[in-house]
């Protein structure tokens, strides 16, 4: 077979032609849509967990940048990029996606060390202590409410029908019950007072606090439930990463000259 110098010319065109048109993996209107823009996206949704490389996957990711550039080829021809609202959100999104960028690398220079959550984590297990509690209460505004309400329970008045003339929206529908929870959940009036109470014991005198005067009855006593370390790890160390952050955006507040 003699191939003509046109038909040779032809062929080597298209073989160079051919490795550029690899690179793209379609073109929209002559805009052409990168494979390098397919691993990126393909990465993002494996990093995340949201599903595992395959074609399939590749595929349906084409087809939403494929039908992304159809639209904003159609928002730009309207000019929906001008409009004010637009820019400002435009202008938020990417001074949102800075400063993540920024505070990533922060973290990543400044890590939360084992160390640092095994000293959070002890600080939290002393707080908590050996003990949780489970109490009632009746909030009231003024101490001879409370005292009423004491003289009532000495009466033989039940505890879970007084409580529900209680200030507190969230126990009062329930007897007053507050569930079990450490002596460092409340405030230290009332936890002083809770703890020096027996089993089934109720306060003798009113309990002043911020938010009122209580009469707490003492239901039981369990030893605390602390979870292990290894459980809360990660919680605490996200903890301890905003913490650094909010302290590093406070350097830079002070350091700022605002007027």
């Amino acid at each position: 077979m003699i191939v003509k110098p046109a038909s040779l010319l032809l062929a080597m065109t298209a073989m160079v032609a051919l490795p550029s048109f690899a690179q793209n993996v379609a073109t929209v209107n002559g805009k052409p849509i990168p494979a390098a823009k397919v691993d990126q996206v393909v990465k993002q949704v494996v990093a995340q967990g949201k599903a595992t490389d395959s074609p399939q996957l590749r595929e349906a990711i084409k087809k939403d940048l494929i039908g992304r550039e159809v639209l904003i080829q159609e928002a730009d021809k309207q000019g929906v990029g001008t409009r004010p609202d637009v820019k400002n959100a435009i202008d938020n999104a990417r001074q949102s996606i800075i400063i993540n960028a920024m505070l990533a690398d922060y973290i990543k220079k400044n890590p939360v060390k084992d160390a640092d959550i095994k000293a959070e984590y002890d600080k939290y297990k002393a707080q908590m202590g050996d003990k949780e509690y489970h109490a009632r209460h009746i909030l009231v505004g003024t101490e001879d409410e409370a005292k009423q309400i004491i003289a009532k329970l000495k009466g033989g008045a039940k505890f879970e029908d007084l409580a529900k003339q209680s200030k507190d929206p969230g126990s009062a529908p329930n007897g007053g019950d507050l569930d079990w929870a450490s002596p460092a959940s409340f405030v230290p009036e009332f936890s002083k007072a809770m703890t020096s109470l027996q089993k089934g014991q109720v306060t003798e005198t009113p309990v002043h606090t911020q938010f009122g005067w209580h009469v707490i009855k003492l239901e039981d006593v369990r030893p605390a439930k602390v979870p292990p370390l290894e459980e809360v790890k990660q919680q605490v160390a996200e903890s301890l990463q905003q913490r650094k952050l909010a302290a590093f955006r406070e350097e830079l507040m002070k350091k700022a000259k605002i007027q």
